[in-house]
């Protein structure tokens, strides 16, 4: 395939991924919703991701909580991952992190593109533990997604491309926050 086929066919396949659908509008609705009810209850949003995913959470993090004006916290300092990882594994880093920094109450968000890595599950089985008011889980490869199946809203891309799923995570993570705002340009200092 030449080049400018493969961008031709790389750009329609994202578009189709992130075309209109009712289901997922719904959703986020709900969520829109759920963020409001943790920001009149003086709780928080936690949101982890591994890899391009912690990129994605960072970023969703600062806008959150600087532009849409919930508070939103994400895992991604070096110093405490390195700690938790040695003291206890990878696979408890972000369990240890909700068991540590969550209160009853907050909102956990938990993106895993494969829908499969450990740290993600876990830390969403101590979010309910913890009594998070809901867990919702953005991830993809909807055939062996175990994350699709914890979360209280789920938003899966249709998708076996880890970079399509990426990006359409940060498309509808970053639609969220101009939808707490009510709109897409606004001065942000």
């Amino acid at each position: 395939m030449n080049e400018k086929k493969f961008i031709f066919k790389y750009l329609e396949d994202t578009a189709k991924l992130i075309s209109p659908d009712i289901e997922i509008i719904s959703k986020l609705e709900k969520i829109k919703k759920l963020f409001l009810s943790i920001k009149k209850n003086q709780k928080k949003l936690i949101i982890i991701g591994n890899g391009g995913s912690a990129g994605i959470a960072s970023h969703f993090s600062v806008d959150m909580t600087k532009n849409g004006k919930i508070r939103c916290i994400n895992f991604n300092e070096s110093s405490l991952i390195t700690c938790l990882t040695n003291d206890f594994s990878y696979d408890k880093v972000f369990s240890k992190a909700i068991d540590y920094y969550g209160d009853k109450g907050d909102i956990l968000i938990a993106i895993s593109s494969s829908g499969t890595s450990p740290n993600i599950l876990n830390a969403c089985k101590q979010a309910k533990i913890k009594k998070f008011s809901k867990v919702i889980t953005l991830s993809g490869f909807p055939k062996k997604s175990k994350l699709k199946k914890i979360g209280d809203v789920n938003l899966l891309v249709n998708s076996q491309s880890y970079n399509f799923i990426e990006n359409v995570h940060q498309i509808w993570l970053l639609l969220l926050v101009d939808l707490i705002i009510g709109k897409t340009q606004y001065k942000v200092n």
